[in-house]
């Protein structure tokens, strides 16, 4: 991502140790400390909204929710609609 395509601003406040763990890492990533964070904070980001996605179902729901996998998809305005939305972290 390159400074001209930023157009909001983040601040947050570090204790001294956590900024100069962070500048040598990013240092040793070869980044900026703005590029190492926005990266960084992004990618826990997607973490957290992947793990979302985890749900337990008994055996007769989980035997239901095959089938329901293993049906023929029906093409229709929802399921378009679906597709055409964007994740998350692409936003």
């Amino acid at each position: 991502m390159t400074n001209t395509a930023r157009q909001t601003i983040i601040n947050l406040r570090a204790l001294a140790p956590q900024r100069s763990l962070i500048d040598q890492a990013a240092q040793v990533a070869g980044k900026s400390r703005t590029d190492f964070m926005l990266e960084a904070a992004c990618e826990k980001a997607r973490q957290v909204l992947l793990d979302q996605t985890v749900f337990a179902l008994d055996a007769a729901r989980f035997k239901r929710f095959q089938a329901l996998l293993d049906a023929p998809v029906e093409q229709g305005a929802a399921l378009r609609k679906l597709l055409r939305r964007q994740a998350p972290w692409e936003a």
